[in-house]
């Protein structure tokens, strides 16, 4: 096997793997939320990670639908320019789809919320459209490429196992934003509220809970998730498109599934394990087979294991018991 031949090569797509789940499980966390929360399934959450791309990439040209706001941050910038910039286009894209979660919620989802369950599926397919359609007049039907910002040397020595720095930017990002989320949810007054009312609307509303806030904050949880994954996956691939919430949707949505859906560790362990498996199909398979092999994935998940992985655990118990 080619794995065999060469353990170096096998290693790096392993570790670009993992660097790809990290995106991948982010964006898994804001289904699972969701679904969590009020069991509805947003098909409009990779297109709300579209639209971070799209604010990431707008705060660092500094242009807003062709209008020149202020001079672009490039790969010639300075260090600091740089750390500023990139730190300003993660807390917009987060601002910008936290709230645009929040709105689709009030706007799409909260009028249906007692309606057949096909209703407001059809509802969050309708508002992935829009989305998408806003994206597409937003910067057009080509990809369009993000600044140079984040180095793609090499950080190992030996030169045979590859781990760049744009490998370190994600983990390094990735990591405290599941930590601060499992705090959040499992330590703080509104996490308890979200895990109360994913056990029992109607008890948590009887105890006092704000069914709709909460409700609410579960949404713009997940917006703000996959706003900051949307703008990482600029960096770290040099390039969006209006359609790639569709792929990374996919792939997310398989994530939560193979984890689990409804389960927070479940979320992040399908999207690694979704990464790796997308990496080695890349290298050793071929790209025209990747999203195949997911789309597989996703079946045998459906039709052997419907719960998932972890899929024993739900929500309410953040994957601990």
């Amino acid at each position: 096997m080619q794995a065999a031949r060469d353990p170096a090569q096998f290693l790096s797509q392993l570790l670009i793997g993992i660097t790809n789940g990290s995106i991948i499980a982010l964006i898994a966390l804001g289904y699972t939320l969701v679904y969590g929360i009020i069991e509805l399934i947003n098909f409009a959450h990779g297109d709300n990670f579209m639209i971070g791309s799209f604010v990431g990439l707008t705060v660092l040209s500094g242009t807003f639908f062709g209008i020149g706001l202020f001079a672009p941050i490039t790969d010639e910038s300075g260090l600091l320019l740089k750390a500023l910039g990139v730190g300003m286009a993660m807390l917009a894209a987060m601002a910008v789809c936290g709230l645009l979660g929040v709105g689709i919620e009030r706007v799409a989802y909260k009028p249906l919320r007692n309606s057949p369950r096909l209703a407001v599926l059809i509802t969050a397919i309708g508002m992935s459209f829009i989305l998408q359609n806003v994206g597409l007049l937003w910067k057009g039907p080509a990809q369009v490429p993000f600044p140079d910002l984040i180095s793609g040397a090499n950080l190992l020595d030996s030169g045979e196992i590859v781990f760049r720095y744009k490998d370190l930017f994600v983990i390094a990002v990735t990591v405290p934003l599941l930590l601060a989320l499992s705090y959040f949810v499992q330590n703080t007054k509104q996490g308890k509220a979200m895990r109360a009312v994913a056990q029992d609307k109607e008890a948590a509303a009887m105890v006092g809970i704000d069914v709709d806030r909460t409700i609410s904050v579960t949404f713009l949880l997940g917006g703000m998730l996959a706003g900051a994954s949307g703008v990482m996956y600029g960096l770290f691939n040099g390039i969006t498109v209006f359609n790639v919430g569709f792929t990374q949707g996919l792939f997310a949505f398989t994530a939560a599934v193979l984890g689990g859906i409804g389960n927070l560790t479940g979320a992040v362990v399908g999207g690694i394990l979704i990464g790796v498996i997308a990496a080695m199909s890349d290298q050793y398979i071929g790209v025209r087979w990747t999203e195949i092999m997911i789309f597989a994935v996703l079946i045998l998940v459906i039709v052997f294991r419907p719960r998932g992985l972890l899929g024993d655990r739900s929500a309410v118990q953040g994957g601990g018991e």
